[in-house]
């Protein structure tokens, strides 16, 4: 076991009885939505979870220690700023860990995480990806190295509609990290239901997805899975004023020079200002969606990975 690693009673338990259980992760509250509706999100978020039968995993560095499930009050300080948590990837575990610091972990990091608490299925809003102008940039998300290496899938709504979506598809195919739409033929594109992108494989049922997972680390083809579910339709944004948002709010990026780690924040706080809080709304909604699909598919795969193992 990881002597770093803390995982909370709760999950620990679930872990012995084999219940199902999806990991969740913090950068979403404390760098992707403001206070108060980043903790109620939160809360939501792990509520939609249990709903389906599972168990939530939220995961953050605290104190230089990893965290595998946290309680309201951990929650709490995360989300109002008080530990003044960094951004979290790969990258930055080490010197976190060694020097007591706090962390709320990306896409990246919390994968890592879960994969050494044994936890297979993560939810989160949408995944990094390569971001527009990256061939002049180079900036391309550490979420995709993390996905063509470790093993945990990854529901998720796409990639951010922030990003070159095209390019983030080549990069995937690349590093043969399956991208299965769930109930689409299409990726989705975070705010909305529709990218132009057609997707090679579907998936229509949470058992399907699990079948697909048991094989693939089976056969011993390590690397995670993004299961591309579409945001609700009820919820979804019009594609025409969302990418006007992201257009203004990308060029004002350029303009000021920002890049790394504090560009993603930036944009999505800068393009729910231009909404008017029409994309937070979104974005809260498709992550409970997420949410319950992740558990469902948690779920189906428990019992799969039972029956295959009995």
């Amino acid at each position: 076991m990881n002597p770093y690693l803390d995982v909370s009673e709760e999950v620990n338990d679930a872990l012995r009885v084999n219940m199902p259980i999806v990991a969740l992760e913090s950068t979403i509250i404390t760098h992707g939505m403001p206070w108060p509706q980043n903790l109620e999100t939160a809360l939501e978020v792990e509520n939609a979870v249990r709903e389906e039968g599972a168990v939530p995993a939220t995961v953050a560095i605290m104190g230089g220690r990893l965290k595998v499930g946290l309680s309201r009050d951990a929650l709490e300080r995360l989300a109002n700023g008080s530990l003044h948590p960094v951004k979290a990837s790969r990258r930055d575990i080490p010197m976190l860990v060694a020097r007591g610091g706090n962390g709320a972990t990306t896409v990246a990091g919390t994968m890592l995480i879960a994969e050494s608490a044994g936890i297979r299925v993560f939810a989160t809003g949408g995944i990094g990806g390569i971001h527009r102008g990256a061939e002049k940039t180079w900036d391309v998300s550490a979420d995709l190295e993390e996905l063509a290496r470790t093993n945990v899938a990854v529901v998720c709504a796409g990639a951010k509609a922030i990003l070159d979506l095209p390019k983030t598809m080549e990069y995937l195919e690349t590093k043969g990290v399956p991208v299965i739409g769930f109930g689409t033929s299409e990726l989705p594109a975070f705010y909305t239901r529709q990218s132009g992108i057609k997707l090679s494989q579907r998936a229509d049922t949470p058992e399907e997805i699990a079948l697909l997972l048991y094989a693939k680390w089976v056969l011993g083809l390590n690397g995670g899975v993004v299961i591309a579910n579409p945001i609700p339709a009820r919820y979804a944004m019009d594609k025409s004023v969302i990418d006007a948002a992201i257009g203004k709010a990308v060029g004002e990026s350029e303009a000021k020079g920002l890049k790394g780690a504090e560009l993603t924040p930036y944009l999505l706080a800068r393009v729910a200002e231009i909404t008017g809080g029409d994309s937070l709304e979104a974005n809260i909604a498709l992550v409970k969606n997420n949410a319950h699909v992740a558990a469902s598919i948690a779920k189906e795969y428990e019992r799969v990975r039972l029956k295959g193992e009995a």
